[in-house]
């Protein structure tokens, strides 16, 4: 169980980047606006979850 919460805050932030990345990249390279709407929706969502998945990461190191 250790190895999991080591592993999942790490993994929720490198998902916001991947998504944060390939929005920058649509918007730089003058990409499709709908794309870029659904890449922002993908990032506050994943950043949600990963807020609460290092949260739960401290809760779980703090007992």
């Amino acid at each position: 169980m250790d190895a999991l919460i080591d592993w999942l805050a790490p993994i929720a932030v490198s998902a916001v980047a991947v998504v944060l990345l390939l929005g920058l990249f649509n918007m730089l390279r003058g990409g499709s606006p709908s794309l870029s709407q659904t890449l922002m929706r993908w990032r506050v969502i994943l950043q949600f979850i990963a807020i609460i998945i290092v949260m739960v990461v401290i809760w779980f190191k703090s007992a």
